[in-house]
């Protein structure tokens, strides 16, 4: 069993496993195939940068430059939380970083609203 699996696509899980010829996630039960292209922008050649201009990659573990309001949490998320783990996506409304925020889980943020760890 190979050591570096890709996290899950669906949810970033990092406990992918192999079963067969496909790679599937215990956490959200994703099934794929390791040899599908990845779809994330910077394989597409787009580049995206953090709020200080740094480029950012899939795995980059990122904080959270201002205080961020959550729909449905009262405190929001605080400056200087970090997020490990990023995967950088085409999201809705500029929202181009697909990633899990301890106390909040899965969510996307802006690029703008972070900077590289």
């Amino acid at each position: 069993m190979s050591e570096n699996l890709p996290p899950c696509p669906e949810c970033s899980g990092t406990f992918a496993y192999e079963m067969g010829v496909l790679l599937v996630c215990p956490e959200c039960g994703h099934e794929w195939s390791p040899s599908e292209q990845s779809t994330s922008p910077a394989s597409e050649g787009r580049v995206i940068k953090d709020s200080v201009g740094n480029v950012l990659a899939d795995g980059d573990t990122v904080t959270v430059v201002r205080t961020l309001k959550v729909k449905g949490s009262p405190t929001g998320i605080k400056a200087g939380t970090k997020v490990r783990n990023i995967r950088l996506v085409d999201g809705v409304d500029g929202h181009d970083i697909d990633c899990k925020v301890d106390g909040f889980g899965a969510m996307q943020l802006k690029s703008s609203v972070v900077k590289k760890a």
